[in-house]
């Protein structure tokens, strides 16, 4: 299985927010937005791994502006780390205001897939190597940021997670 790189997966998804996508503040309503990045982090995951993926976990969503109704949603969404059979998929949200031209961010989100063999169970994926700094920076994060969730999931002992203990006790 050969390794691949970050723009391997790089996926790029636009929405326009229709009366139906908002609530009475004329808002998009989180839970569309939650949908539409979910759609576009599976397809980032798939282009990476070549099977089907299913959505594991999602981190801390929070929004920095709003989107507003008639204004564009510009999703960008690329795997930052491959484990074993589950990869880091790193998601930027932008609106954009057509009318006004300017576009402004919205949030950032990392979801975590698991690569599904044909009878359903996890599969290995291929290795990811960074290229870029900020692709560099974005795969170290990404075992501190896989520690923490297992953790919260219960998944992991906090005693356990070395990368995250090293952030915050010297040896």
């Amino acid at each position: 299985m050969d390794a691949k790189k970050p723009s391997d997966s790089f996926t790029i998804m636009n929405e326009l927010v229709l009366p139906n996508d908002t609530n009475t503040f004329g808002n998009l309503m989180g839970g569309r937005l939650m949908y539409w990045m979910d759609i576009a982090a599976g397809m980032a995951a798939g282009k990476h791994c070549n099977a089907p993926c299913m959505t594991a976990s999602v981190d801390n969503l929070s929004f920095k502006n709003p989107i507003k109704l008639g204004n564009i949603v510009h999703i960008e969404a690329n795997v930052t780390r491959a484990f074993n059979s589950s990869m880091e998929v790193h998601l930027k949200v932008w609106g954009e205001d057509s009318l006004h031209q300017y576009r402004y961010e919205s949030n950032e989100a990392y979801f975590t897939f698991v690569a599904l063999d044909p009878n359903g169970k996890p599969r290995l994926v291929p290795a990811l190597v960074p290229e870029t700094d900020e692709e560099k920076k974005l795969f170290d994060g990404a075992l501190r940021r896989r520690q923490l969730r297992l953790i919260l999931g219960g998944k992991m002992h906090p005693d356990d997670a070395n990368e995250l203990r090293a952030l915050f006790i010297k040896e």
